[in-house]
């Protein structure tokens, strides 16, 4: 399938709101607790009151430990979580938790040899944030086509990619469709269908690739 032209899709919905702001991490320890046994019975589909039955808290306790006004015991959080069916180290992860963010300067992203990598293709990965809440690996790329670069039987791979085209120009492959590439332009794509530069019309090429995909396990 041809890429999704974006100005025809300018009536698409998107459901998240990239300038939307949460919650900060919970610094008590308590009221981290409260949010997630909260969040977890909310997601059971059970009220307080049933809750209560499960656990033989009564309903005061329970509303005590979801709005963090009270320490439990790690035995009543045994004792939650088992209700709930979940683990017991559920209830501590808005508080131990730690997001992560990567600061790469100017040429210091590290050369590497991803698998498909031909000859003459320089991959600069930028920046990587392995295992982390969100459940997705994103692989953000700085890929340099020079005069030695070959062109290549295209390959593919689990994920979404994205390329934005910084130097040069290239026919750019995807499944059955050729893309051409020039600077400020944009190809995004299921990364499971062949791709991969076919043409190189003007040297050196350059072009940032993210590539994201879930993470395993």
């Amino acid at each position: 399938m041809a890429a999704l032209d974006v100005q025809n899709s300018a009536a698409m919905k998107l459901s998240q709101n990239p300038h939307s702001v949460k919650e900060a991490r919970e610094k008590v320890l308590e009221v981290a607790i409260g949010r997630e046994v909260r969040a977890h019975r909310k997601k059971t589909g059970i009220t307080v009151a049933e809750l209560s039955q499960r656990t033989d808290l009564s309903i005061g306790m329970l509303s005590k430990i979801e709005n963090g006004n009270t320490s439990p015991s790690l035995t009543t959080l045994q004792t939650l979580a088992n209700a709930l069916s979940v683990p017991l180290t559920s209830f501590f992860r808005q508080y131990e938790e730690r997001r992560e963010a990567v600061h790469t300067k100017m040429g210091q992203g590290v050369e590497i040899d991803r698998e498909g990598t031909r000859a003459g293709h320089q991959y600069n990965l930028l920046g990587h944030i392995g295992s982390n809440a969100s459940g997705v690996i994103v692989e953000p790329y700085l890929i340099t086509l020079t005069q030695e670069s070959d062109t290549f039987e295209t390959f593919q791979h689990e994920g979404i990619e994205m390329i934005y085209m910084l130097e040069g120009r290239v026919d750019y492959r995807h499944g059955a469709d050729v893309f051409f590439l020039e600077p400020g332009d944009t190809l995004f794509f299921d990364a499971d269908a062949p791709h991969g530069p076919e043409k190189l019309i003007e040297l050196p090429a350059k072009y940032l690739s993210v590539i994201s995909y879930p993470q395993q396990g």
